[in-house]
This record gives structure tokens, sequence and C-alpha cells, in this order.
């Protein structure tokens, strides 16, 4: 197996994939669409971060992949559809840098209630700003937590531990932790809140879920906090409310657009702006969320690889294996129609082979079989038995596990 981890992934995924025996190489920036699709012609396994734009026309001419790893917990960069498609899961790492992202978003705030990056920079020119004018503490002020996942969640907790009143809202019901109390309208929660906090995926309905009409119902002197996605936030409406002062200051970490590696130049309209804090998508940028999350997805890639497990895609139909000994695994990747089991389960019968245990797992577009053979001691046979599942019309992908 080949695999190719791109966008500076830490090092321990590196290291536990070969510890596997797999082949593992190594790119420190995101490549472009036309570099993709031919580097991935000689790779079976992908791993990218947030940069990376994993196409339908990348997916299309490289079907082979077996699987892709998103090193972060976002998977938006990554056709998902197009990748159920060819059979390709797709795994991520919902739960390795919460806490990261949710330290941030807290050390944000204080910073932005006592104008620390202003001062920061003041100070670094030589000009002394010692003032307490406009400068307040964060206990008993409250926060807006919009999207109360797991990083909404943490935040929440935290807040509350310093003595904030703590909002939420979210478009599922959640359980309130601690003394948290739920918004079923978004701008009741504008109205309320001292500091509102987005932590919300990109979809459809959370792209510009931030404009000015949001922005106006913010309470004046507020602070607004993103680092969810770039996409939720209407920028140049930002931009017209902090000049307005109607808000007090912003903290963004993630952009519309945002540089591939860093040796491109960044630019946005907020930058310059007083009391705005600006911060290159590090929201998971620490040693130890790295670190855990180059954990998590090789985790996943290993036991896909060596068990065919499928827990914790995101695009794909979920099964969680063990290994077994004395047995032929085979998976097999179909499109969900009438009659594919039955038509799989002639090949084995014809192959008078014995199953010892069958998986089957499906969604709307496919259908994920595993099963455990004791087959004939015949030279081949398995993968005889490959080249018949994957002879049916319907077939996808098929490959022997062990």
């Amino acid at each position: 197996m080949r695999i190719l981890l791109t966008e500076n992934i830490h090092s321990i995924a590196q290291e536990k994939l070969l510890e596997e025996g797999f082949q593992v190489d190594l790119l420190p920036h995101a490549p472009t669409e036309d570099e993709y699709i031919q580097l991935l012609k000689k790779y079976d396994i992908l791993g990218i971060r947030s940069k990376s734009e994993i196409t339908a026309k990348i997916l299309d001419a490289n079907s082979h992949l077996l699987a892709i790893g998103a090193f972060c917990i976002g998977t938006n960069q990554i056709e998902l559809d197009r990748a159920n498609q060819q059979g390709i899961p797709v795994f991520n790492a919902p739960h390795s840098n919460t806490r990261s992202v949710a330290e941030l978003v807290i050390a944000e705030m204080i910073a932005l209630s006592r104008q620390l990056g202003d001062r920061n920079s003041l100070a670094h020119k030589g000009e002394w700003m010692k003032s307490a004018e406009g400068s307040k503490e964060v206990r008993g002020k409250t926060l807006g937590i919009i999207g109360y996942g797991h990083i909404g969640s943490q935040v929440s907790v935290m807040a509350e531990a310093m003595g904030m009143r703590v909002l939420f809202y979210d478009v599922i019901k959640k359980l309130p932790l601690g003394n948290a109390q739920s918004k079923t309208q978004l701008d009741e929660l504008l109205k309320e809140s001292d500091f509102v906090s987005l932590h919300v995926p990109e979809t459809p309905e959370t792209k510009n879920m931030i404009a000015a009409a949001q922005l106006a119902i913010m309470k004046p002197g507020s602070f607004l906090i993103n680092a969810s996605r770039g996409s939720v936030i209407v920028i140049e409406d930002l931009v017209k409310f902090l000049n307005m002062k109607h808000l007090a200051g912003c903290a963004v970490d993630v952009f519309p657009e945002e540089p591939a590696s860093n040796k491109q130049k960044f630019s946005s309209p907020l930058q310059g702006l007083k009391n705005v804090i600006l911060t290159p998508h590090i929201g998971g940028s620490t040693e130890e969320a790295q670190y855990a999350i180059g954990l998590e997805v090789a985790e996943s890639f290993r036991k896909f690889l060596r068990y065919g497990t499928t827990s914790g895609a995101v695009n794909f139909p979920n099964v969680e294996l063990v290994a077994k000994s004395n047995v032929t695994r085979i998976m097999n990747v179909h499109r969900n129609e009438p009659g594919v089991l039955g038509e799989l389960n002639g090949f084995i019968s014809a192959a008078r082979a014995n199953i010892l245990g069958q998986y089957l797992s499906t969604d709307r577009h496919i259908g994920y079989l595993v099963t455990d053979l004791e087959l004939s001691a015949t030279v081949g046979a398995s993968d005889q038995l490959v080249k018949q599942f994957q002879s049916s019309s319907r077939s996808i992908k098929t490959r022997i596990i062990f």
C-alpha cells in the first residue's frame, strides 16, 4: 500500500503507518487539482488537511483510491458524494483538536475585552497606552455560542468556569452542559450576547449566516469570534460594522480565501482595523492537537486496510470489524440495488466456499459488504472470486483484506 500525506501532516502519522509496513510519502504543501490528478495515480491512500481541494475531477481520474483521510475536523474540502460513488471512504478527526480550538476562543475573548492586540502592537512601537477605557473583565458577561457541538460545548464549560453566562443556539436539540441555556431563535442569542462565538460546519445553510442583518441585531459594543469556517461571515459587512463601532472588535481565524502555504501572502479587508485579531487558521494548530489528529486518522487507515473497518467514515456505510484467523476476508462496494447480495453469494456458492461471517451496511447509493470465507486450497481461489465479484455490473470496488 502506498500512502501520500500532504500539507505537513504530523510525523506521528507517518511513523505509525510505516510501522504497519505501508510506504508513506510526504508533501509539505497542498497540490493543485492538476498536480493531484497526476500524483495520485501511484498511490492507494491520500491524507490531507484543510487547504487541499479534492474535486470530482481528481476523484474521477483516481477512482482506484481506497480511502482519503482529512487530518482535521472539516471535510467540506472533499467532494464527499463523488467519493462515496467511487467506493472511497473519507475519514476525519472530529474530536482531537477540540480542546485546542476552545482554548483559543477563550484566549481571544479575554484579548478582545482587554484590547491586548492593539496595546501589544503599540508597546512594540514604543507607545505607552496605559488606560482602563474600554477594557473590561469577561466575568459576568454573556457568551453566545452558535453551534453546540464538541467545540462549542467545550467553550461553554470553560467560559462558565470563568463566571460567564452562556447561551447557545443549535439547529439540533442539544443537552445543555452546566448552566448553559438553549435559545430557539438565533436573533435572541445575538441580542443578549456580549460575545458571539461561531462553531458551525460549512453547509449551504451556514454560508453567509452572519451578515449585515445579524450584525445589526448584536449588542452595541459586543464582540464576534469565528474559529469555524470562513464562509460563515460576510467579511465586507463585518468591516462596515467595525468601522461604525457597533462592534467593539472581532477575532477571526478562518477566511473565505486562505493561502495554500506559508509562503503565500495573506490579504483581508479586516487588516489594519482596531481591536481585530487575525490568526492564520491555527485553531487546531497545537502540537498536542496535531499529534492526536495524526494518531486518530492513521488508526482509521490501519483498521480499514487491515480489517475493513469503516467506523467513523463521514460518507460511507459504517462497519466495525476485528481481525480473524484462518479465514479469507473480501470487501466489496456495490451500488445499492435489489439482488446484489444474492448475485455475490451465488459466486461464493459456485466456488464452493463456506461463509463464516458476513457484514453488510448500506446508504442511499452504495452497499459495503465484508465476507469472511473458508476457501478451498486451490491456488488463486480468492483472486478468482474477487474477479467474479468485480464482474458484477453493480460492483464498484473489490479487495482482499486478508
